[in-house]
């Protein structure tokens, strides 16, 4: 893998991206890379962010050839600038081509939402590992999955990772044998031009409601629509969940580049719809319980019924709003060729690490560990559980990261309020803010009525007094870092044992 300065002038001048190289050279890149501490010999450097002259001098230092920026730099080294208008842009498009552009190598299947991309990728993952011989590649924001051996499933760093190593994972993935890709896309990746230029056989856009606005997040909610919109644009073809909110806005966006007729639009059978258009697919729950889950999914329109998927199928993980997600899944990998009993298998059998998953206690209830992290998510699992579950007490363990989504410290207070009975305020990757401060403003949005407020900071010490003093008619939800191991603590990621391994350990003590 290399890439020359003649193919990255004509790169960049295609895309209009280029300003002036200063100090030209006819180099040879052996390796591309935005961080100066992993810099080697014939290194193409990209300057992105809040760097600092430093980065770059340390880059030249460890061997850089050139770097990449958006305004030139003062050095005391001569060295060769390429000056461009936007870095995050021409990073990917020249991360693209130094790793022979993987995509035209992969199926890709590109999901958004507010809610439910994780729960969507895995279940289209599941349901792809029998049918494609396992030669499924997952990018998630829990796992990345680049092969089939131990070695090549690890956790992720980011829902959407930067340009370099998303195009390098993908390189990866397809050495590796993979033919399918199942990525979520966050609305950060279109702020961040993380993915820029690349475009996807399957879009899939599931619900917005507010979310991810704040200072180092989208400023608007304008803005973050704007962002997931964006992946409609870049798909082949599209689905679209019609109960979404502001769903005339997002099939209007979806139509500018993609034939109506292929574009799929489903909904609950039940579902109050404001959109004109018939949705092509419609679904009914069938069995909803804290223990079974399974819908039937009909095929309205001939587009439709030519994928042969529709019928009954069994979902693998509870709780009614995760069906609207596992029939996108279906949609999918229908779209990608595959029929109902191709699919079904997966479906039927798909978990995810740190979603619903269930621990039995003989005197302390049921406790539920979830990534709920949002007011839509967390009012969905809490009323879940509270509707199949009305004689005891739902307690729930949760707390709001520092320094973005600002919003959901109110949309957690408002959950709270509607759903729960009892709450434990506590730590949830506080980053550089107190996280007593976090708590007590989400304290704010509770209304002491209804709902029982502790404080402890020690997330640890929260869960395990929030599951000693359950009853045994009693529901524990622990809630938003699932089977996360860090906590984001002042720039730092300090190791944390997971939600899981607290629940677990303080429930060999009954």
């Amino acid at each position: 893998m290399t890439l020359s300065m003649e193919q990255l002038q004509i790169i960049l001048n295609e895309h209009h991206i280029l300003r002036s190289i200063q100090e030209k050279q006819p180099l040879v890149f052996q390796h591309v890379s935005y961080d100066s501490r992993r810099v080697q010999p014939d290194t193409l450097f990209f300057c992105k962010g809040d760097f600092k002259n430093s980065y770059v001098t340390m880059a030249l230092a460890r061997g850089a050839t050139a770097i990449v920026t958006e305004q030139p730099v003062d050095l005391e080294q001569q060295a060769c600038q390429i000056i461009v208008t936007d870095v995050q842009k021409a990073m990917s498009l020249l991360a693209a081509a130094f790793f022979d552009y993987p995509q035209n190598h992969l199926k890709i299947v590109a999901i958004t939402g507010t809610k439910g991309k994780t729960t969507t990728a895995y279940f289209l993952y599941q349901a792809l590992q029998q049918p494609t011989a396992k030669k499924t590649a997952l990018f998630s924001t829990v796992n990345t999955v680049l092969g089939s051996e131990p070695q090549q499933i690890f956790k992720s760093q980011l829902t959407t990772p930067e340009s370099l190593d998303l195009f390098a994972q993908m390189q990866q993935a397809v050495a590796n044998g993979m033919r399918y890709l199942i990525m979520e896309v966050s609305s950060q990746a279109y702020l961040k031009q993380r993915v820029y230029g690349l475009k996807y056989d399957v879009g899939s856009f599931l619900n917005i409601s507010p979310d991810h606005i704040g200072t180092n997040e989208h400023p608007t909610f304008a803005n973050y629509l704007h962002c997931k919109e964006q992946l409609l644009i870049n798909s082949k073809r599209v689905i679209i969940n019609a109960e979404t909110a502001h769903v005339a806005e997002i099939y209007d966006a979806a139509k500018a580049t993609t034939d109506p007729d292929q574009i799929y639009l489903f909904a609950r059978s039940s579902a109050k719809l404001q959109l004109k258009q018939m949705v092509d697919f419609t679904f009914d729950s069938t069995a909803d319980s804290l223990s079974e889950n399974q819908i039937t999914l009909n095929a309205l329109s001939e587009k439709a019924q030519a994928l042969g998927i529709a019928g009954a199928y069994t979902l693998g993980i509870t709780g009614d709003y995760n069906e609207a997600n596992a029939v996108d899944a279906i949609i999918s990998g229908g779209i990608l060729g595959f029929q109902h009993d191709q699919l079904a298998a997966g479906i039927a059998t798909t978990k995810i690490p740190g979603r619903m998953e269930a621990y039995q206690s003989a005197t302390h209830g049921t406790v539920y560990v979830d990534y709920a992290h949002n007011y839509a998510s967390t009012k969905a699992v809490l009323r879940f559980l509270k509707d199949h579950h009305p004689a005891g007490k739902v307690i729930v363990v949760l707390g709001s990261p520092g320094n973005k989504g600002i919003d959901r410290r109110a949309g957690f207070g408002q959950a709270l309020s509607e759903e729960a009975d009892e709450v434990y305020l506590t730590t949830d990757d506080p980053a550089f803010e107190d996280p007593e401060q976090i708590a007590h403003e989400i304290d704010h949005h509770i209304d002491h009525q209804r709902v029982q407020v502790h404080f402890e900071m020690d997330r640890i010490q929260a869960i395990q007094t929030a599951i000693e003093q359950a009853g045994p008619d009693d529901l524990v939800a622990v809630l938003g870092k699932g089977q996360d191991p860090y906590q984001k603590i002042k720039g730092v990621d300090t190791p944390y044992p997971t939600d899981s391994s607290v629940v677990k350990k303080q429930l060999q003590l009954d």
